[in-house]
């Protein structure tokens, strides 16, 4: 009988500063330890240190708690032993927080050759876990000290930092060969079962890069969706997203939340009133928002009770950042005998950062896109013992290679369809990658 690791040691503390400035901080203090942070609906919860951890890559499954380790072959399905081993832990009362790379689509469609040669997803159950809004903070942890190390850091008064940051040209990277690619999906569109794709390009960072600095500046001028920092030693990135693939409470409520359909947001109301406008009127975005509620209707009927699933908000605009989008929300009530991760599978990867028919579009993608997408259009999640599930959108983010090399970059994708042109997606990647690009902040020389 495995040992049961209990999260014996909790503690309640009010807040007395800005949870913003309270996460970084928490996010800091954990540095030197594997951590993510990750804000939904204004609460910052953060996990830190490593209890349990699940990986999956190509080779196959790693599942790591304690002395207990274990290599798993791959499966037909192996998101389903994923879902198995995390019910199995010897752990009371445990959330999971981590990251599904794009490449994920690949597998739960089939199309395994596809599949790249790296990590698609790793899952940790933290040693020590803070949850907070704006009255309090509950920290429980497995090990004492770290709880009282972060529980000082909680005591002391925290400032929002000001950091210098360093705009990044989105101008000229990739653009002509991003023009001939939009070319060249329209040019499947017309002449296949192809409907939508969207194409991506990114942009270097050509300088060391602080990624907490970049996620304090980004999250003071986004209104994301959900927010995220991942501190893994095989993931480092810091973003904001528009939008979520899945969101399943523990009585099995589903939420899916497309966006598709996108202009500039300048900051001068009279001009982004009009922009607005010509948003809701323009075909071709009207054509793209549509079609993909449309699939996130299908995709949740698949696993939702018949005559459960409504669309809520159809086609409202939702402003993120520097850009704004139509916005519909879809949701309904999980089958019985069906879990979050089915509606993961369902939904992932989101319709609008992948394409319709998905199948199709994953092969446009795989064809038309110079890089492997690894994180970029993945999910960033949390995983509840509970049966919870919340799942962002990774997009609006800055990526760092996690080997030293100190790379970074951007990536920023237009969905495609019949009607685009090569000039209005180019620009539209633009617009998108300025919520991050303005905000970076380099990292400070020793």
């Amino acid at each position: 009988m495995p040992t049961q690791h209990i999260y014996r040691h909790e503690r309640e503390v009010p807040m007395v500063s800005d949870p913003l400035a309270v996460a970084a901080r928490l996010a800091e203090a954990c540095a030197t330890e594997p951590h993510l942070l990750y804000e939904s609906g204004n609460v910052w919860s953060l996990g830190c240190g490593v209890l349990a951890e699940i990986r999956l890559s190509r080779g196959g499954i790693t599942y790591r708690c304690a002395d207990d380790l274990r290599e798993l072959p791959w499966q037909d399905d192996p998101l389903r032993t994923v879902e198995q081993l995390l019910a199995d832990l010897p752990v009371e009362n445990w959330r999971a927080y981590g990251w599904g790379g794009f490449d994920l689509a690949y597998v739960n469609a089939g199309l395994t050759e596809l599949v790249r040669d790296e990590q698609l997803l790793h899952l940790v159950v933290p040693r020590t876990e803070v949850r907070l809004d704006s009255r309090r903070a509950l920290l429980r942890s497995v090990d004492r000290e770290q709880l009282e190390t972060l529980a000082e850091v909680l005591a002391k008064p925290a400032e929002l930092p000001v950091h210098r940051t360093s705009p990044v040209d989105v101008e000229t990277a990739l653009a002509q060969e991003y023009r001939a690619a939009v070319d060249r999906a329209v040019e499947e569109i017309r002449g296949t079962a192809l409907q939508k794709v969207i194409l991506s390009r990114r942009v270097p960072v050509d300088h060391p890069v602080d990624l907490l600095g970049t996620y304090i500046e980004g999250r003071k001028a986004n209104t994301p969706a959900r927010s995220f920092l991942i501190g893994f030693p095989d993931m480092r990135a810091a973003g904001f997203s528009p939008e979520i693939v899945a969101e399943v409470s523990a009585d099995g409520r589903v939420v899916s939340q497309p966006l598709a359909g996108t202009r500039a947001l300048t900051g001068d109301a009279e001009r982004d009133r009009a922009t607005r406008e010509i948003l809701l009127n323009d075909v071709k975005e009207v054509f793209e928002h549509a079609i993909s509620v449309k699939v996130s209707c299908s995709e949740m009927n698949e696993v939702c009770t018949p005559g459960s699933v409504v669309v809520d908000d159809f086609m409202t605009v939702k402003e993120r950042g520097t850009v704004q989008h139509l916005a519909s929300s879809v949701s309904g009530r999980l089958a019985d005998g069906l879990s979050a991760w089915d509606a993961f599978k369902a939904l992932f990867p989101a319709v609008t950062a992948s394409g319709v028919p998905k199948r199709e579009a994953y092969r446009s993608i795989s064809r038309n896109e110079p890089h492997p997408r690894g994180l970029y259009s993945g999910t960033v999640m949390t995983v509840d013992s509970s049966g919870a599930m919340d799942s962002a959108l990774v997009l609006r983010t800055l990526f760092t290679d996690h080997t030293g090399s100190g790379r970074s970059w951007l990536q920023a994708g237009a969905g495609i369809v019949e009607h685009s042109t090569a000039e209005r997606e180019y620009r539209e990647t633009c617009e998108k990658l300025l919520s991050v690009a303005l905000h970076i902040v380099p990292a400070q020389r020793q």
